[in-house]
């Protein structure tokens, strides 16, 4: 299966059919930049790019060097990934977005893909038509289609992928219909079928100033009105079960029931009279005979007669704090999920509280309710996390995730385990088989980087503040803490043999410390200064002797690890083998630089154990696979999407089966596997 790649010039608008393209592109140059050329000096060994105007010099081996011409061509490689799994969704800023499908799988979206996992047989599949983040969910009366509506995004090219609405089918995920191409502005917030007459038409909300409710014949992808909703946020929208004409929508101070008529949405407020108003109405759902219920932002439960605006039955205080889902189960009862409270309460036909159950403090308040099989509940919440429980049992994860920025990764040296760390202070040991965090342990500081030693018996966890901590792997205890100063740790790297640590600031010096002691004992023997911007990339020589770094202002330095002495002398290293690669800047990863690229635009790459292939990560929301070596300007690859911010990490497991990439801004750890 070839991931989709969106390509959206104007010609296309009108031919939204044939939107997907190959997943096999070279990244050519589509920005109109006059970048110089590479250079080669075949006399003294170097090619020299260019990265916004400033040369980067990189040393040819001398096995190489008489062979060597800028004009041979780099193969693409012959594997190729597919995705295999989504760690995580996205329940911070969100909502309305989990649903139980009648095939066993739940259904909800993280950065730009949309999640089908069926629980009880640990599988996952993913819709992959979206090009940037998705936003919101809705499920047909068919229970098969499904509409996705997602943000405005940006290419490659600084083009603008205008926001839209995806109609697809969840057996196949073949794309049905793409709706509102060059019509919503910002981001589709919220979506919904028509319930009554056959699940005929959707309705979007986008997230222009006045938040425009459109309303539309999907099949034919005709826009059937619209109107200026609120200038408020809009928090839901959702047709009545019994009306096809009658939708309610609501968000802050308001709850509005609109009629269509023809092309005209007419709106009549909702009257709170002597009840108290909320800030926010957070959410709207129907009971069996029509009414329509409301959870808001001051905990109280609002019925409003069907057909009426006015509030017929009230349960005031029914949580402490806000009410972000409720969801009417199949017997005609009432489930309510709380935030501040982070309880989950059952509620009978007549209101009365019939039972309840909480939320683990760790997973953070509810978000949205789904009715899953027989008494049983998912409940997904505002730190990314999905639970499975009921009233009559706890609930325990079954998804989880990061909550914010995400930098660190690395994976286990012999086991099939990787560790994340993130600006939310969390570092999470996953195991790549059952797609669960073995633990989890928040620390101090918001964090940036990580590293196994190379026992895998401790991992190093660099922070945002100048502080890096040293973990036990088994019992996650605390081994050791240090600072160097007060800036990011970008990289914290051992050694291949495990003597050293090096440690990576953007205060331009790398820290190298002794270790001992299996990873337990760490002493400072010395630092590297004699970079004139924040250190980037780090790696180790195979026989652990020396280091080479990358920094923000494109320079490549040598080191000698036992002194940190700045090695000047170039015969002295070209000939070097590095344990690993993940410098963006260096001869043998130079062809992953696209034309004109700023110098920011890759932010990792890893190169595979066995040689063979690179793995890099831009900053346009793709992983690509390049062969490996990579030494010829603007080499082919091949791309992925999945990701909806910049890609910050990539990292190959221990014995190459898999790829693991980490989403910056959309907290995503996605596993690929290699075809």
């Amino acid at each position: 299966m070839s991931t989709e790649r969106l390509s959206t010039s104007r010609k296309d608008l009108s031919d939204s059919r044939s939107r997907t393209t190959s997943s096999s592109s070279s990244c050519g140059g589509k920005r109109d930049s006059k970048s110089k050329e590479c250079t080669l000096n075949a006399e003294d060994g170097y090619v020299r790019m260019f990265l916004r105007g400033r040369p980067v010099t990189m040393h040819i081996p001398d096995d190489l060097r008489g062979s060597y011409s800028l004009d041979q061509k780099v193969a693409l490689p012959d594997r190729k990934l597919k995705l295999q799994w989504v760690y995580g969704y996205r329940g911070r800023d969100c909502r309305c977005n989990l649903y139980l499908l009648p095939t066993g799988e739940i259904v909800y979206f993280n950065a730009s893909v949309v999640v089908l996992y069926n629980v009880e047989e640990q599988q996952q599949r993913h819709y992959l038509g979206h090009n940037d983040d998705v936003k919101c969910l809705a499920i047909h009366p068919d229970m098969v289609t499904i509409a996705t509506g997602q943000v405005a995004g940006t290419s490659k090219d600084g083009k603008a992928l205008p926001p839209h609405v995806r109609v697809w089918d969840s057996v196949s995920l073949n794309t049905l219909h793409i709706i509102g191409m060059g019509v919503f502005d910002r981001a589709v917030t919220c979506v919904a079928f028509s319930k009554s007459n056959g699940g005929a038409n959707l309705c979007a909300v986008d997230d222009a100033n006045d938040h425009i409710l459109s309303v539309w014949d999907w099949q034919k992808e005709k826009q059937l009105a619209e109107v200026k909703c609120s200038n408020d946020s809009v928090l839901g929208a959702a047709f009545h079960p019994m009306e096809s004409n009658l939708i309610v929508t609501c968000g802050k101070s308001h709850i509005n029931f609109w009629t269509m008529e023809g092309s005209t949405l007419t709106k009549r407020q909702g009257l709170f009279e002597k009840h108290e108003k909320p800030k926010y109405v957070l959410c709207v759902a129907f009971a069996e005979n029509g009414d329509a219920i409301t959870g808001d932002s001051s905990g109280n439960i609002y019925i409003w007669a069907k057909g009426g605006n006015r509030i017929s039955h009230a349960v005031p205080g029914a949580h402490e704090g806000g009410i972000f889902s409720l969801c009417v189960l199949k017997d005609g009862t009432l489930v309510s999920g709380g935030g501040k409270d982070r309880k989950v309460v059952h509620w009978d036909h007549e209101y009365h509280k019939q039972g309840e159950v909480e939320v683990p403090e760790a997973f953070g308040p509810v978000r949205c309710l789904t009715e899953g099989k027989q008494e049983e509940l998912f409940v997904g919440t505002t730190r990314n996390a999905i639970l499975q429980g009921s009233f009559s049992r706890e609930l325990t994860p079954i998804v989880q995730g990061h909550t914010d920025e995400l930098w660190g990764l690395d994976v286990h040296p012999s086991m099939e385990q990787f560790v994340t760390c993130g600006q939310d202070k969390q570092v999470h040991l996953w195991d790549t088989t059952t797609h669960q965090p073995l633990w989890s342990k928040a620390i101090e500081d918001p964090a940036r980087s990580a590293g196994f030693h190379p026992s895998g018996a401790v991992l190093a966890v660099g922070t945002m503040t100048g502080r890096w901590v040293v973990l036990d792997t088994e019992t996650r205890d605390l081994v050791s803490v240090h600072t160097d100063g007060n800036e990011i740790i970008s990289n914290v790297k051992y050694s291949p043999d495990g003597a050293y640590l090096a440690v990576a600031s953007h205060d331009n010096f790398v820290y190298i410390y002794s270790v001992t002691d299996n990873g337990r004992k760490y002493s400072r023997v010395g630092k590297c200064s004699g970079h004139s911007s924040f250190v980037t990339h780090l790696d180790w020589s195979t026989d652990s002797q020396f280091i080479v770094t990358n920094s923000g202002d494109y320079e490549i330095l040598y080191w000698e690890a036992s002194s940190g002495k700045h090695i000047t002398s170039m015969d002295a290293v070209r000939n070097l083998e590095w344990a690993t690669s993940t410098c963006v800047l260096g001869f043998s990863v130079f062809g992953i630089w696209p034309d004109g690229a700023d110098g920011t635009d890759l932010n990792a790459v890893c190169r595979s154990h066995d040689g063979a292939l690179l793995a890099s990560a831009d900053d346009f929301g793709k992983v690509h696979l390049f062969s490996s070596p990579c030494s010829q300007p603007r080499a082919p690859s091949h791309q992925y999407g999945g990701h909806s911010s910049h890609v910050t990490n990539v990292a190959f497991l221990h014995d190459d089966s898999h790829l693991i990439s980490t989403g910056g801004k959309d907290t995503s750890v996605l596993q690929w596997m290699l075809a």
